[in-house]
């Protein structure tokens, strides 16, 4: 388990394996966001004293964070994985995706569990002719750009983006802008394992 932390955003990821069940033939990797009230300083009260089901953001949020992880598996490995990532405090202010995602990856890499990475990930807007690294949903309004894009040391893993009409000069720009940083932050995570 690892608590990640951006600003005040604050993630508990753990993850854990058991052996593979009788005659599967798939891996079967879960992620789970278990979104937590007290988290945006809310407590449940009266009838419904418990968190539901996840919300649409948790449901995104978790296959945002399998896409990159799934394929950094060994081939052939079919034991049960989970990964829960908990957020225990939001701001409100800089989105969790990019969190979750590094998260799974720490959690991953300093576990015994066959897993080739560690990766990372970055979101980065495009305002004012500026590219902004993590820039908050405020800023992601006003952005030309929102670009998530998760990497290995050796490249790009993923992205995940949404844009208005921009020259693919500004777009690859970005991306390498986010994948400058997810080599620091994989560097770090390195340490971490090591």
């Amino acid at each position: 388990s690892v608590v990640v932390s951006y600003g005040d955003n604050v993630l508990l990821v753990t993850s854990t394996t058991s052996k593979p069940r009788e005659g599967i033939d798939f891996f079967p990797l879960t992620i789970e966001v278990e979104e937590r009230l007290y988290a945006r300083g809310k407590i449940p009260g009266s009838f419904f004293k418990r968190e539901g089901r996840p919300s649409s953001h948790a449901t995104l949020i978790a296959r945002l964070t399998d896409r990159p992880i799934r394929p950094l598996f060994p081939d052939g490995f079919l034991n049960e994985v989970q990964v829960i990532i908990t957020p225990l405090s939001t701001d409100q202010l800089h989105p969790l995706d990019p969190l979750a995602i590094i998260g799974a990856s720490a959690a991953l890499s300093i576990s015994d569990i066959p897993f080739l990475g560690p990766i990372a990930a970055t979101t980065v807007g495009y305002i004012d002719g500026e590219f902004v690294v993590f820039p908050t949903y405020e800023q992601l309004e006003s952005s030309e750009l929102d670009v998530l894009v998760a990497g290995s040391a050796d490249g790009v893993v993923m992205m995940e983006a949404s844009a208005n009409q921009m020259p693919e000069a500004v777009v690859l720009e970005a991306i390498q802008v986010a994948q400058e940083v997810n080599t620091k932050t994989i560097q770090f995570l390195n340490e971490i394992v090591s």
